[in-house]
Protein backbone atom coordinates (compact mmCIF):
# COMPACT_ATOMS: atom_id res chain seq x y z
CA UNK A 1 0.00 0.00 0.00
CA UNK A 2 1.96 2.53 -1.25
CA UNK A 3 1.95 6.52 -3.70
CA UNK A 4 4.39 8.21 -5.39
CA UNK A 5 4.87 11.41 -5.98
CA UNK A 6 7.62 11.65 -8.55
CA UNK A 7 9.21 15.65 -9.61
CA UNK A 8 7.95 17.28 -7.04
CA UNK A 9 9.66 20.76 -7.12
CA UNK A 10 11.75 20.61 -3.54
CA UNK A 11 15.42 19.50 -3.33
CA UNK A 12 15.34 16.11 -1.49
CA UNK A 13 17.17 17.05 1.77
CA UNK A 14 14.65 20.01 3.05
CA UNK A 15 11.73 17.59 2.13
CA UNK A 16 13.42 14.78 3.81
CA UNK A 17 13.57 17.03 6.58
CA UNK A 18 10.06 17.16 6.78
CA UNK A 19 9.14 13.37 6.36
CA UNK A 20 11.67 13.07 9.11
CA UNK A 21 8.54 14.36 10.99
CA UNK A 22 6.19 11.75 10.85
CA UNK A 23 8.34 8.84 9.99
CA UNK A 24 6.89 5.36 11.76
CA UNK A 25 3.53 7.72 13.16
CA UNK A 26 0.12 6.85 12.66
CA UNK A 27 -1.26 8.02 9.36
CA UNK A 28 -3.77 9.72 11.02
CA UNK A 29 -1.42 11.72 13.39
CA UNK A 30 1.28 12.36 10.66
CA UNK A 31 -1.86 14.05 7.98
CA UNK A 32 -2.23 16.01 11.14
CA UNK A 33 1.46 17.73 11.65
CA UNK A 34 1.72 17.92 8.44
CA UNK A 35 -1.02 19.83 7.78
CA UNK A 36 -0.24 22.74 10.45
CA UNK A 37 3.80 22.44 9.96
CA UNK A 38 4.50 25.54 7.74
CA UNK A 39 6.95 24.14 5.39
CA UNK A 40 6.11 24.20 1.26
CA UNK A 41 7.05 20.31 1.71
CA UNK A 42 4.66 19.58 4.46
CA UNK A 43 1.77 20.22 1.71
CA UNK A 44 3.55 17.80 -0.80
CA UNK A 45 3.91 14.81 1.99
CA UNK A 46 0.09 15.32 2.76
CA UNK A 47 -0.65 14.87 -0.40
CA UNK A 48 1.47 11.73 -1.09
CA UNK A 49 0.24 10.29 2.52
CA UNK A 50 -3.24 11.39 2.08
CA UNK A 51 -3.51 9.27 -1.22
CA UNK A 52 -1.36 5.84 0.11
CA UNK A 53 -4.34 6.39 3.24
CA UNK A 54 -6.89 6.39 0.58
CA UNK A 55 -5.15 3.46 -1.55
CA UNK A 56 -5.02 1.38 1.20
CA UNK A 57 -8.52 2.56 2.31
CA UNK A 58 -10.26 1.13 -1.54
CA UNK A 59 -7.64 -1.07 -2.61
CA UNK A 60 -7.31 -2.99 0.43
CA UNK A 61 -9.97 -2.61 2.60
CA UNK A 62 -8.03 -1.53 5.36
CA UNK A 63 -9.19 1.55 8.49
CA UNK A 64 -7.52 4.47 7.89
CA UNK A 65 -7.50 4.31 11.98
CA UNK A 66 -5.41 1.20 12.01
CA UNK A 67 -2.71 2.02 9.14
CA UNK A 68 0.67 3.11 10.29
CA UNK A 69 3.67 4.66 8.22
CA UNK A 70 6.14 2.26 7.52
CA UNK A 71 8.48 4.30 4.85
CA UNK A 72 8.94 7.66 3.63
CA UNK A 73 11.54 7.47 1.00
CA UNK A 74 13.03 11.02 -0.29
CA UNK A 75 15.10 10.58 -3.45
CA UNK A 76 16.79 12.72 -5.61
CA UNK A 77 14.80 13.53 -9.26
CA UNK A 78 16.15 15.53 -12.21
CA UNK A 79 17.36 19.00 -11.43
CA UNK A 80 16.66 21.64 -13.68
CA UNK A 81 19.87 23.73 -15.33
CA UNK A 82 19.31 27.84 -15.43
CA UNK A 83 21.58 30.27 -15.91
CA UNK A 84 21.29 33.69 -15.34
CA UNK A 85 23.49 36.68 -16.93
CA UNK A 86 25.93 38.67 -14.88
CA UNK A 87 28.35 41.02 -15.80
CA UNK A 88 30.97 40.81 -18.86
CA UNK A 89 28.65 38.26 -20.59
CA UNK A 90 29.47 35.50 -17.74
CA UNK A 91 26.85 33.83 -16.24
CA UNK A 92 25.95 32.13 -13.20
CA UNK A 93 24.14 28.59 -12.94
CA UNK A 94 20.70 27.84 -10.98
CA UNK A 95 20.05 24.49 -10.74
CA UNK A 96 16.18 24.02 -9.75
CA UNK A 97 16.33 20.51 -7.78
CA UNK A 98 13.58 18.06 -8.30
CA UNK A 99 12.65 15.02 -6.07
CA UNK A 100 10.76 11.66 -5.82
CA UNK A 101 8.79 11.27 -2.59
CA UNK A 102 7.49 7.37 -2.34
CA UNK A 103 5.68 6.66 0.96
CA UNK A 104 5.00 2.93 2.40
CA UNK A 105 1.82 2.16 4.87
CA UNK A 106 0.76 -0.14 6.29
CA UNK A 107 -1.18 -2.35 9.68
CA UNK A 108 0.17 -1.72 13.00
CA UNK A 109 2.31 -4.53 14.33
CA UNK A 110 -0.40 -5.30 17.28
CA UNK A 111 -2.95 -4.90 14.13
CA UNK A 112 -4.17 -8.24 12.66
CA UNK A 113 -5.97 -8.60 9.56
CA UNK A 114 -9.56 -10.71 10.47
CA UNK A 115 -11.06 -12.57 8.27
CA UNK A 116 -15.39 -13.07 8.36
CA UNK A 117 -17.09 -15.76 8.80
CA UNK A 118 -18.51 -15.02 5.60
CA UNK A 119 -15.52 -15.15 3.98
CA UNK A 120 -14.24 -18.29 5.40
CA UNK A 121 -17.53 -19.98 4.23
CA UNK A 122 -16.83 -18.55 0.92
CA UNK A 123 -13.08 -19.87 0.71
CA UNK A 124 -14.12 -23.53 2.03
CA UNK A 125 -17.10 -23.90 -0.37
CA UNK A 126 -14.66 -22.84 -3.22
CA UNK A 127 -12.30 -25.67 -1.97
CA UNK A 128 -9.92 -23.42 -1.17
CA UNK A 129 -6.57 -25.20 0.01
CA UNK A 130 -4.61 -23.80 2.47
CA UNK A 131 -1.34 -22.62 1.83
CA UNK A 132 1.24 -25.05 1.42
CA UNK A 133 4.37 -23.97 2.92
CA UNK A 134 7.69 -23.90 1.37
CA UNK A 135 9.95 -26.25 1.48
CA UNK A 136 13.08 -25.43 4.01
CA UNK A 137 16.07 -24.79 1.69
CA UNK A 138 18.79 -27.24 1.95
CA UNK A 139 22.48 -25.89 2.54
CA UNK A 140 24.57 -26.39 -1.18
CA UNK A 141 27.07 -29.46 -1.18
CA UNK A 142 30.22 -28.33 0.54
CA UNK A 143 33.05 -27.68 -2.24
CA UNK A 144 36.57 -29.67 -2.21
CA UNK A 145 38.72 -28.49 0.65
CA UNK A 146 41.63 -26.76 -0.40
CA UNK A 147 44.85 -27.29 0.97
CA UNK A 148 46.58 -24.15 2.50
CA UNK A 149 49.54 -23.70 -0.51
CA UNK A 150 52.81 -25.32 1.12
CA UNK A 151 54.84 -22.17 0.78
CA UNK A 152 58.50 -22.44 0.46
CA UNK A 153 60.73 -21.41 3.31
CA UNK A 154 62.45 -18.15 2.95
CA UNK A 155 66.35 -18.46 2.32
CA UNK A 156 68.94 -16.08 3.03
CA UNK A 157 72.31 -16.63 1.32
CA UNK A 158 74.79 -15.53 4.73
Amino acid sequence: MKAIARHQRISSKKANLIAGLVRGQNAQNALAILKFTPKKGARLLYKVIKSAVSNAENNFKQKKDALLIKEIVVTEGPTLKRSIPISRGRMHPILKRTCHVTVTVGLAAGVQEKQTKAEQKNNEKKGAEPKMQEKPLLPKKSLKKKEPRQGGALTTKS
